[in-house]
């Protein structure tokens, strides 16, 4: 694309900014896993993800799933407890310190729904967030007596032979019944609700929104793309921040009011959200 056609989609980019802007409408931000990446953290759905348990490598998909976790709990456990070590060492970067800034100049126009476990957006300073895949700061009863949410007990990363303690399988027990804890995350083959993942309040703010600013998501789990849909069919601003093709890419195309902004989340998130009046 030549240097003149560039600068005319930047140009549409501006327009649309200033246009939400102008209006005082409702913004909602939609991060994915792009976003974290630019900390460190890998995606888990390639090698890094993968975990052996006697001969076999299990992928993420079997290993992040109810049924693998009433078969082998303390796998289960040692698995997470490797992923959460990586998430606690990470640190936020520029593109999650710009959605606190737009979150403070917006106030209660703002709504980050975030499908990242790693707790980046609050650790930053985001507060008006949904965590519509759980936080891995949290564990709740596997039995779901009613104990409500914990926090994560203060444990060491787990290397793949690593067997429990006593104590440490003490830690990893809810206080009410003596049954397992589970990590505070939504698991493949379970549903998304409102009590634990907030979905009905994600689709309320994205029935209300002015702009979707999608940010490192592919899309790939159903309820971002009902998020994305949502505001398509209601003739919402739709900018997406990916270096990839991808389908909110696609619906954004599509729309009058549409912007695939290609490139990371690092250098793409500061400009938007300055447009947006919090610079």
């Amino acid at each position: 694309m030549d240097g003149m056609a560039t600068a005319g989609l930047e140009a549409k980019l501006e327009r649309i900014l200033a246009e939400v802007r102008g209006s005082g409408g409702k913004v909602v931000a939609l991060t994915g896993a792009g976003i974290s990446a630019e900390s460190g953290i890998p995606t888990f759905r390639g090698a890094e993800g993968y975990w052996v348990v006697g001969s076999r490598n299990y992928m993420p998909q079997e290993m992040a799933t109810r049924e693998m976790f009433e078969a082998a709990p303390d796998e289960v456990w040692r698995w997470y407890l490797y992923r959460f070590g990586v998430c606690r060492d990470a640190r936020p970067n520029p593109g999650h310190e710009a959605l606190v800034r737009l979150e403070a100049a917006l106030g209660e126009r703002f709504t980050l729904v975030t499908q990242n476990i790693d707790g980046l957006h609050r650790r930053a300073g985001s507060r008006r967030v949904f965590c519509i895949h759980g936080d891995a700061a949290y564990v709740r009863c596997a039995a779901e007596c009613g104990v409500g949410l914990l926090d994560l007990p203060a444990m060491a990363p787990r290397r793949k032979d690593d067997p429990f303690t006593e104590r440490e399988r003490s830690q990893l027990s809810c206080p009410a019944c003596g049954g397992w804890l589970r990590p505070h995350v939504l698991w493949f083959d379970e549903y998304y609700d409102e009590a634990n993942y907030r979905m009905d309040s994600a689709v309320r703010a994205a029935e209300a929104a002015d702009l979707l600013l999608v940010v490192g998501t592919s899309g790939a789990t159903n309820l971002p793309m009902q998020i994305g849909r949502i505001a398509f069919h209601r003739g919402a601003a739709l900018v997406d921040v990916n270096p990839e093709e991808n389908p909110f890419a696609e619906l954004a195309a599509r729309s009058e009011r549409g912007f695939f902004a290609r490139g990371s989340a690092c250098a793409r998130l500061p400009g938007i959200v300055a447009a947006l009046g919090a610079g």
